[in-house]
């Protein structure tokens, strides 16, 4: 009674604090809380690394007065005896939308310009923003962080690519905004995600809203230059917020480098929010040098029991599992600064679960706790009022039963500027426990559990568990419970005094009226503990063994990138594109990369001897047109996206990279799609397995872009018709108004005088200077003509048109222009400006002297690009030698790589494929791929690796069995089919980018 009479004390002393002082007053004498109050005899944390034993905590006027082990307590003093508790520094969120309403979508259909007036020309950029003007303080969800430990957070609206800024919020339910708003103005926030606010189709990708970003920040230095004679209130927010923690919410690995990629250009340094997977890469994570803002929303087990729907997990996501929980170790051991956050979890409650999974997965305690109070407090530079329990910080701290990072220790209360939120009433006797008791010749065992704050009970007689009711008040318990006759409703009642620690004491009242004494025994301290060491010991089991990281982290990976390897190919056919055209029996060294010898009776005393006879070897194939490997393919939000790139959107994860290779490809370009007229930018990779998405890349890269003509861009099979061009007319406009506009761009910026940057306009300027390459999209033959002609009236030449289907029509005038065609083997009719293709297209253009080649723009078809050339031999007699050039030398020609890869020339990069048969058979198989000199795919290793991914699966489908059989929540089996991207694929809600 003592205690609860101190806490209305302190209580009516301090609600004079609440009103600024300066307001008038209508309630009474205004008077102001003088008193200490002082919390003795504690286990305090004063931080992650000062840990003070029997100490005290002076608080004052809702800050830290002092703190220590012989602090000199005032007069008049309030004082709190917490003996045998332990005090943590309040927990800090830098990361949540709390009190903000999400907005709702606004409107269908797409919308091709800005709403607004007198701010940046795109919707999605709202830097001016402020989260406090939509900001409504939420009681219910300030007591649910309460018991989670978390005293202050950082909130912001949660709604397009540049979101405006947030506000620190101290969740103090006793006071008002005038208190509780520590910092009105923290963050400026981003994202890849556009507003739901606006209809505006502008970015539709992760490539748009990249390249959006940039240009914003060009725009921005540009106008606080003084060069903008109108007015832009977005952009002179983005310029005032820059002294504000920049953070971006990337919401997995592979968006977090891509989001620091675009920092990192623009000269910010972004604190990024993180996906949970940031292991995979751990040291690229790293060369970021961000601190991430660390998700902890943890997979749950597959329920596996169904053996089929079982086996048609991945492998990915069956590791996911079992490593996210590492991933807060590896950060740490990395030496990668993070703040935890209850972002992204379905419930808040399983927060603490999932941190203590953390802990058992070797997350030590003290850098929790860093990554609860110390660093969110640095980030948002106030360390020297929030995150430690030193004099002069506020009073946000929390007070436990012990180890606050230990399952059943008990958060009691949470105070949050010096006002105590009770979570469980500190002065309750705890009863928790297990108790055995013998009623009626029957034994018992009672298992009590949360009795200080929503007391429940389980009660077990013999294999029976019995439906049961307990409430606990004043050391006395009652306990209802139904007796183990199932063929009756009858129930037993008990009442019992816990004065005693060890025991229930008290009587027992039958279903009959008959009483009987009561007494139930605790177990003791040792049995307790002996039985959670097993639980222990049996989570440790399941959680010991992390799944190996391989590159990529899916199946096939590798544990070890694969190193290039001196390798003598002993005794094969094989195919130069040479002038030496096919030698037999012959001998091919490859060293440092590059193809050394060729030639017979070769050696080298350092090589790995490769048997070749029987067997044929060839240039790696190269696809001039593919959309593997790219987590986006269109940006279609206008009808120009020269401003695009590809190569911002690799992923290095695709699947289709390995089984590309198990069909001898080793080179790609990988395209933008056919939503516009003018697309974006090529990558042109190298099928490095495991590599990162940047070292697939060429080095010296070719400069391609892609340009697209036909019923694609004109939007034919659109349900809108909204946007130009609508015909085939408004396409050559677009390129002729366009190149008119990159013309006099050019002009200005070789002119020397002071010019806007823009990326599109620069993209268009290198195709006029001969510095780009286009790749056009292509079918009917008036278009093709049409665009020749554009080009020429701008004095560049196309380099390539891909599909080309009527490209024997006008085999002769392409010859003349000097652009090859890229086509297809046989595809035709697959929509109506098809229906003029045929077979013999490549044939037709080879023959007049056009550099041809075949592609697949199919994951699939790219397998067997082999077989696709071959058909070349049939539709029209070409030679074997020029027909495997049509997917090795010719694409390499085409993407102006012919003197590093497309045939086998000493000097050349080793990209070479042994096949076990002739390379144009159905039935050759590519038994190694080999990329300078690396072995990327064995036909003999892919055996191996199929094994193991069999055993790796059945070990982890058996630990799930465990986890299901503890009685832990498992998750359901979705079938998951990853989507095949094409010309015409668009990106979805383009926030995150997984396996």
């Amino acid at each position: 009674m003592t205690k609860v009479f101190l806490r209305l004390l302190i209580l009516m002393c301090s609600f004079s604090l609440f009103a600024q002082d300066y307001f008038p007053s209508n309630t009474g004498v205004k008077s102001k809380n003088t008193n200490y109050t002082a919390l003795t005899n504690a286990t305090i944390y004063v931080s992650p690394t000062e840990v003070l034993n029997n100490a005290t905590l002076l608080i004052k006027d809702g800050k830290v007065v002092n703190v220590g082990t012989s602090v000199n307590i005032p007069k008049n003093t309030t004082t709190i005896d917490v003996s045998g508790k332990t005090i943590y520094p309040s927990f800090i969120d830098v990361y949540t939308t709390f009190g903000v309403k999400t907005p709702e979508r606004g409107g269908n259909g797409p919308r091709y310009g800005a709403s607004r007036s007198g701010f940046y020309w795109n919707d999605h950029v709202m830097p001016e923003q402020d989260v406090m003007s939509s900001f409504k303080y939420d009681s219910k969800s300030a007591s649910e962080l309460h018991q989670l430990g978390f005293g202050v957070v950082n909130t912001h609206m949660p709604d397009g690519i540049v979101r405006g800024t947030g506000a620190l919020i101290a969740l103090n339910n006793d006071a008002d905004n005038s208190l509780r708003v520590v910092d009105g103005e923290t963050t400026q926030h981003f994202s890849f995600r556009k507003s739901v606010k606006s209809r505006q189709s502008y970015p539709s990708s992760i490539m748009g809203s990249m390249a959006l970003l940039r240009q914003m920040y060009n725009d921005a230095k540009w106008y606080a230059s003084g060069n903008v004679d109108t007015k832009d209130l977005s952009l002179e927010a983005l310029n005032k917020n820059t002294s504000l923690l920049q953070i971006f919410e990337a919401g997995s690995r592979a968006n977090l480098l891509r989001a620091d990629k675009v920092g990192d250009e623009s000269n910010v340094q972004y604190t990024i929010v993180g996906g949970g997977d940031e292991y995979e890469r751990i040291n690229e994570v790293k060369q970021t040098n961000a601190t991430i803002i660390l998700p902890i929303d943890f997979k749950l087990a597959y329920d596996v029991e169904n053996a089929h729907l079982a086996s048609t997990l991945s492998l990915s996501d069956m590791r996911a599992w079992n490593q996210e929980p590492h991933n807060p170790r590896l950060l740490a051991e990395n030496g990668i600064n993070f703040a935890l956050t209850t972002h992204g979890l379905k419930s808040k409650k399983s927060f603490k679960t999932n941190l203590l999974k953390a802990i058992e997965s070797g997350l030590s305690k003290q850098k929790a706790l860093e990554a609860l109070t110390t660093v969110p407090a640095s980030l948002l530079g106030k360390s020297d009022v929030l995150g430690t329990l030193k004099a002069g910080s506020y009073a946000n701290f929390l007070i436990t039963s012990g180890d606050i990072f230990e399952k059943n220790t008990k958060l009691f209360e949470n105070w949050v500027q010096g006002e105590a939120h009770v979570i469980e009433d500190m002065n309750t006797k705890d009863i928790d426990g297990d108790y055995t008791f013998k009623l009626a010749g029957e034994d018992y065992k009672l298992s009590i559990s949360e009795s200080t704050s929503k007391p429940s009970a389980k009660l077990e007689s013999g294999d029976h568990q019995l439906g049961s009711k307990l409430n606990y008040a004043n050391d006395w318990v009652n306990l209802t419970f139904k007796t183990a006759d199932s063929t009756k409703s009858e129930f037993i009642r008990v009442v019992a005094n816990a004065a005693n620690s060890n025991s229930l004491n008290g009587k027992a009242i039958l279903p009959n009226g008959n009483e009987l004494s009561f007494f139930a025994s605790k177990a003791s301290s040792n049995e307790q503990d002996d039985s959670k060491k097993k639980d222990k010991k049996d989570s440790e089991a399941s959680n010991e063994s992390m799944s190996p990281i391989t590159y990529p982290n899916l199946a096939f990976g590798f544990t070890e990138q694969p190193k290039s390897e001196t390798l003598l190919f002993k005794n094969a056919t094989v195919w130069t594109n040479e002038k030496d055209g096919v030698l037999e029996n012959t001998d091919l060294l490859i060293k440092n990369g590059k193809i050394s010898k060729i030639g017979k009776n070769l050696s080298d005393k350092n090589a790995t001897e490769i048997d070749a006879t029987g067997k044929h070897i060839t240039a790696g194939i190269i696809d001039e047109h593919s959309h593997i490997a790219a987590a986006s393919i269109n940006e279609g939000g206008q009808n120009s996206s020269a401003e695009v790139t590809i190569e911002d959107v690799i992923d290095d994860e695709d699947i289709n990279i390995y089984r590309n290779l198990a069909g001898g490809v080793t080179s790609i370009q990988i395209l933008h799609g056919s939503a516009n007229p003018i697309g974006g930018r090529s990558a042109i990779i190298k099928l490095k397995w495991g590599e990162s998405a940047e070292d697939l890349i060429y080095d010296n890269s070719p400069k391609f872009i892609k340009f697209a003509l036909g019923e694609n861009v004109k939007q034919s099979r659109s349900s809108r018709n909204e946007r130009f061009p609508q015909s085939r007319m408004g396409v050559e406009q677009v390129f002729v108004d366009y190149f008119t506009r990159a013309k006099a761009y050019d002009d200005a910026k070789k002119s020397g005088k002071p010019y806007r940057k823009d990326y599109e306009m620069e993209v268009l300027a290198e195709i006029l200077n001969k510095e780009r390459f286009i790749s056009c999209h292509s079918y009917v033959q008036s278009e093709i003509n049409m665009l020749m002609k554009v080009a020429e009236q701008f004095n560049f030449n196309i380099n390539t048109f891909t599909h080309i289907l009527e490209g024997y029509k006008v085999a002769d005038k392409m010859k003349d222009h000097g652009v090859g065609g890229s086509t297809f083997s046989d595809w035709w009719a697959y929509k109506y400006e098809v229906n003029d293709a045929i077979p013999y297209n490549a044939s037709i253009m080879h023959n007049a002297g056009v550099i041809t080649a075949i592609n697949s723009d199919d994951a699939e078809m790219a397998r067997r690009l082999n077989q696709e050339a071959a058909k070349s031999v049939k539709y029209g007699n070409v030679s074997e030698e020029d027909a495997l050039k049509f997917v090795t030398l010719n694409p390499a020609k085409l993407l102006h790589l012919d003197d590093r890869v497309g045939s086998l020339k000493v000097g050349k990069d080793a990209d070479v494929v042994l096949w076990s048969d002739h390379p144009l058979s159905v039935y050759a198989k590519a038994e190694k791929t080999i990329i300078e000199g690396v072995t990327y795919f064995d036909l003999e290793r892919d055996k191996q690796m199929r094994a193991a991914i069999k055993k790796e699966k059945s070990e982890l489908i058996n630990i799930m069995l465990q986890e299901k059989n503890k009685g832990l929540k498992t998750q359901p089996i979705q079938k998951k089919e990853k989507e095949l991207l094409h010309c015409d694929s668009m990106d979805g809600e383009h926030t995150t980018h997984h396996h």
